[in-house]
């Protein structure tokens, strides 16, 4: 039995004890004067009714109403002979089997029946264990008295109290038993989920299926729930410290490259090997160097820049963006179109400047990765959106991780080709900006071509 089973068993043995204490103070305080008091408000009823009744119908029905009331009624003539009158009503008690020790009508009682008003008494009987509870009333120039037996409670309760307490110890082994198994409901459960939490704690992501129709069972999906989460948040910074590593092993390779050459051309310099171009092969990696830098401090400048928001024509930003690079798509022989005949409304509310940089970014990975010279353009409205896509065609290979195409670094062409790979930070300061924005973006592959797209608000004030 565990610690939990042991506490409910102990609580609810604790309000036991409590119920039967107070049960039995009860019965031994309180019982005998509620009995009083009930017999008392019942002689009350009956005599009232009694002295509605006339005097003869009263004596006609004596014995009747004995019987239906389950009392003692007597009568006789009021005298003035006090000893007499008290001598002639214990007298008549005792034919009807009443026997009574202590009796006595008093002057001052007397004085009241004859002012025909009723007199209640109670004549302790302490021999015979008993109290007589009795009410007169004066009907003309008679004397009824109605009266009633109590025997004396203390016996009988002492003899109740005990047989409550064999009764109590007899429930209280049987509580025990069913608190057992009651509590053993409810521990199991939550012994099953504390288990689930270890595993939890030891990144071992199990779930716990319980079904008991009540909170523990909502504490078990909130546990599932917890474990699914945290397997997810588990995985995802696994992926992101992979990531990472992956990142600084990009960015060493990156950079390693540069500088390999700087320091072979410098020593070569010092060698007095310089045939006039070792500077420019110097300058031109140093360069390189310079714009990876600068990129990276532009990817993190704009995970925590301020966006200016304003209202702007995409529709020009596109065509002023495009015409950037004319030159390069004629120069290339790629075959480049833009649909933008149902942008109707071409006023979107953004950062013109960062959204400048992600259809540049769009732009420049389709020049490099087109594989079939085909670079499509689609502008369009939709549900008070602008949607922008770029498609081009790609080598489909089976082995290339695309969700990783967003990520630092991480190239399409696997060879780092210079004329192809780039920096491999495009994709990256696209997906930022775009999620600054809040819009919603991605890619999807369909017959060896990839789309890239995005979503933002329309300012329908302006169109």
């Amino acid at each position: 039995m565990n610690k939990l089973n042991k506490k409910l068993i102990g609580r609810i043995l604790f309000v036991f004890c409590i119920v039967v204490i107070f049960s039995i103070v009860m019965n031994s305080f309180f019982l005998p004067k509620y009995l009083l008091y009930k017999k008392k408000h019942a002689l009350a009823a009956i005599t009232e009714q009694l002295d509605a009744m006339d005097t003869k119908q009263l004596l006609r029905n004596m014995e009747a109403l004995e019987n239906k009331y389950d009392v003692t009624i007597v009568n006789t003539p009021v005298t003035t002979n006090l000893n007499g009158l008290n001598e002639t009503i214990v007298g008549l008690l005792n034919k009807k089997g009443i026997t009574l020790s202590k009796f006595w009508i008093t002057d001052e009682s007397l004085a009241r029946l004859n002012e025909y008003q009723m007199v209640r008494k109670i004549y302790n009987q302490e021999k015979l264990k008993s109290s007589f509870l009795v009410t007169f009333m004066k009907k003309d120039e008679i004397v009824f008295v109605v009266g009633e037996s109590i025997s004396h409670s203390a016996e009988t309760l002492t003899i109740v109290n005990q047989f409550t307490l064999y009764t109590y110890a007899g429930e209280l082994l049987l509580l025990i038993i069913l608190s057992a198994l009651f509590t053993r409901s409810i521990v199991r459960p939550l012994a099953k989920i504390q288990d689930a939490a270890e595993g939890i704690s030891s990144l071992s992501f199990t779930k716990v299926h319980i079904r008991t129709g009540d909170e523990i069972e909502s504490l078990a999906e909130s546990i599932n729930q917890m474990s699914d989460k945290l397997e997810h948040a588990h995985h995802e910074l696994e992926a992101r410290n992979e990531n990472l590593r992956q990142f600084i092993a990009n960015i060493s390779h990156e950079l390693k490259t540069p500088l390999s050459l700087i320091k072979a051309y410098s020593s070569g310099i010092k060698d007095g090997m310089d045939d006039g171009t070792y500077i420019d092969v110097i300058q031109q990696q140093t360069d390189d160097i310079a714009m990876l830098v600068g990129k990276l401090l532009e990817l993190s400048k704009l995970q925590t820049d301020l966006y200016r928001m304003n209202t702007f024509d995409f529709k020009k930003l596109l065509h002023r963006t495009l015409q950037k690079y004319r030159f390069s798509i004629q120069q290339e022989a790629i075959q480049l179109s833009v649909d933008d005949s149902l942008l109707s409304q071409h006023h979107i509310f953004a950062d013109e400047q960062k959204i400048e940089m992600v259809l540049n970014n769009f732009i420049s990975n389709a020049m490099k990765y087109s594989t079939n010279q085909q670079i499509r353009i689609t502008a369009l409205n939709k549900d008070d959106f602008l949607h922008f896509s770029i498609t081009n065609g790609i080598e489909n290979d089976e082995q290339r991780q695309w969700d990783l195409i967003w990520e630092p670094f991480y190239v399409m062409e696997s060879s780092r080709n210079k004329q192809l790979s780039g920096t491999g930070l495009g994709l990256s300061i696209a997906r930022t900006i775009l999620q600054k924005h809040e819009a919603p973006f991605g890619f999807h592959i369909e017959n060896e071509e990839i789309t890239f797209y995005f979503s933002l608000p329309i300012d329908t004030s302006k169109n």
